[in-house]
């Protein structure tokens, strides 16, 4: 029996077939899998046939150069016309122009860039390296100034001007160009550029005027230092010192900077002044704060055992304990082991008795922070050796009971005075 029939399957009321959908049985991702790149990869390796580059044309008539050049100038002229801003299309016409000896047309190009964007570095570069190229000296200086009025804080325009000025061999109209670029005070290196021009052809005292306006627009250490090396390099040793000296009247107290100390001093050690050494140190480290001074204790630590004498080093070795446990006590001010040791040294050292005594003061003003008895006993002992010194030391009775009177007045509790209370009173009895 046939089954193409009206009633067949597969079949539609009219004779059309239904289409059979297959079915996918196994939907597991196969096991090697091949990428769109892999795919791209290897239709371009099995290529049979390459595509040959377009030939090279000569061009030999006039007219079929004018053609030319008709054809490539529309298509710059198109590019432009589509979006003037970017740049880099004037600048591939310019280019372009150049490269057919048409220089008239490229600057023209060039100027016509400039009116979208006066603030194009890169325009105004090409332009002045173009007529530089060509040996265009008067065109590239009248480039070169009006970039640097237009835009004076590109220090890349001032740099070529003055390069390109000193190439020439005029060094007048470089100077003049440098005092131009000073006049709006630029970063450091500017200054520098300026002060080794000068050198290269002598000019010290053209270079020591720059140096005095470079530290005032830049006051910092370094640079004073530079301006002080500088003298000493060419031999002038009193100003060198001179400079120093300013440099540290300058700064004054209140802006003081180990580096200018140890530069100045350093330059004191080259000249063989030893006492002048000691005297920097001593005036720098007694006024800048002990924690900005590590390079201060380590110069003059190796200047004293380079140069000094027994006392010397002795006075050196005991700056650098104090600052030790200046650095320890602040650190942790509840640290009593590390007063105790600090005071130790001082009396150990002979140290006036208000410098002692500042120092007790500093130590019993940090009051344990809780109230455990271990604490508080090296707390009070503290109190102890403070009157001990006192009364054997400073031999300052009125001083000793006031310490002791105030040191019965801080018993925090009962358990404490217990504790500790029954030696305390003894001895300020027997006071």
């Amino acid at each position: 029996m046939s089954s193409s029939g009206s009633g067949g399957v597969g079949a539609r009321p009219g004779g059309k077939a239904v289409p059979k959908v297959a079915r996918v049985k196994n939907k597991l991702p196969a096991d090697v899998q091949i990428t769109a790149e892999q795919l791209l990869r290897e239709s371009k390796e099995r290529q049979l046939e390459d595509v040959a580059a377009p030939p090279t044309q000569r061009i030999t008539d006039p007219e079929e150069l004018a053609d030319y050049r008709l054809r490539k100038r529309k298509g710059f002229e198109d590019n432009i016309r589509k979006n003037r801003t970017v740049m880099s299309n004037w600048v591939k016409y310019a280019q372009w122009e150049e490269s057919q000896r048409e220089f008239q047309r490229a600057r023209s190009v060039y100027e016509r860039a400039l009116d979208v964007d006066h603030r194009c570095v890169t325009a105004w570069l090409k332009y002045a390296e173009m007529e530089m190229k060509h040996k265009q000296i008067n065109h590239a200086r009248n480039i070169w100034d009006r970039c640097v009025t237009i835009l004076p804080r590109v220090n890349q325009f001032w740099y070529k001007y003055t390069y390109m000025e000193e190439m020439l061999g005029n060094i007048a109209g470089c100077r003049q160009v440098f005092e131009r670029w000073m006049e709006w005070e630029p970063d450091e290196q500017a200054w520098l550029s300026y002060i080794k021009m000068e050198l290269r052809y002598k000019e010290t005292d053209r270079a020591r005027a720059i140096y005095e306006r470079f530290v005032m627009v830049h006051p910092e250490v370094k640079n004073w230092v530079r301006y002080a090396s500088f003298e000493e390099r060419h031999g002038y040793i009193a100003s060198s010192r001179s400079v120093y000296e300013r440099a540290c009247e300058f700064f004054g107290d209140d802006y003081m900077e180990e580096n200018l100390y140890v530069a100045f001093a350093k330059f004191e050690e080259r000249q063989k002044e030893h006492e002048r050494v000691r005297a920097i140190y001593k005036y720098a480290l007694d006024r800048i704060p002990k924690e900005n001074a590590k390079d201060l204790f380590k110069n003059y630590t190796t200047h004293e055992k380079k140069y000094g004498d027994r006392a010397g080093i002795e006075n050196v070795v005991l700056n650098k304990r104090k600052f030790q446990y200046e650095e320890e006590v602040k650190a942790n001010p509840s640290n009593y082991d590390g007063w105790f040791d600090y005071l130790r040294l001082m009396e150990s050292e002979g140290q006036d008795v208000d410098s002692v005594r500042e120092i007790y003061e500093r130590a019993i003003a940090n009051t344990p922070p809780t109230q455990e008895k271990r604490m508080w006993r090296r707390y009070i002992y503290l109190w102890i050796n403070y009157a001990l010194y006192e009364e054997l030391e400073a031999k300052d009775m009125e001083q000793t009971r006031q310490v002791y009177k105030a040191m019965l007045d801080l018993m925090p509790h009962r358990q404490v005075r217990h504790n500790v209370h029954l030696p305390i009173g003894h001895l300020f009895v027997t006071v």
